[in-house]
């Protein structure tokens, strides 16, 4: 360790530290210098998929832009999200298509038409520039489960107008999706309220 450092207080080497560090986050944000649409995809086990998705829709609300919301799997019960962001209808078109989860309707051949349905609705917005932002709230289950064709949600996505962002949540997101995403975030369960007998709360869960 050299003189110099020694002679230092502490408060004069966190500075320093500090200082190198900045350095080396400002050379990265000097080198990031591509302007495009992102794709973000929120998968794993643990809580925060959707509403992390949903966190970035209220940003983008906030920053103006145009957004749409395709809910694939819930939709069997009025969640917090769908009954705060309905408040801008004017920025936000929101579409919840499921009918619940596949345990509650207990009918795979009605599951997999509302599915089909609300990738119907998703492609379109997928394909119309005037979209800024679009959150496909739980199309992974519906990847995994094989009610949407995962060679022709990646097509679209491909395909979709170069400024769009998107983001995809559910867990088990398929591997041809984490490889064509921007961002890719998996959720990890530590513990959950539920395993403790904890119902579903409002504001938490619903």
């Amino acid at each position: 360790m050299s003189e110099h450092h020694d002679a230092l207080t502490p408060e004069e080497r966190h500075r320093e530290r500090m200082q190198r560090k900045k350095e080396l986050v400002d050379r990265k944000i000097a080198r990031a210098t591509i302007e495009r649409g992102v794709l973000v995809v929120n998968t794993g086990n643990g809580k925060g998929k959707s509403s992390s998705g949903f966190g970035m829709l209220a940003r983008s609300l906030g920053h103006g832009f145009r957004c749409g919301v395709v809910q694939f799997i819930k939709g069997s019960f009025s969640t917090g999200e769908e009954a705060f962001f309905r408040r801008f209808p004017e920025d936000l078109d929101y579409h919840v298509m499921g009918e619940g989860y596949t345990w509650e309707t207990q009918d795979k051949a009605r599951d997999i038409q509302a599915a089909e349905a609300a990738w119907t609705v998703a492609a379109g917005m997928l394909s119309d520039p005037s979209y800024d932002f679009v959150l496909l709230d739980e199309l992974n289950i519906a990847l995994v489960k094989g009610y949407v064709d995962v060679a022709n949600v990646c097509d679209v996505l491909r395909a979709r107008p170069p400024q769009q962002h998107v983001v995809i949540t559910g867990r088990g997101a398929p591997d041809a999706l984490v490889e064509l995403a921007d961002t890719v975030t998996e959720m990890r369960v530590v513990k959950h309220a539920f395993q403790a007998g904890i119902k579903a709360q409002k504001g938490i869960e619903l």
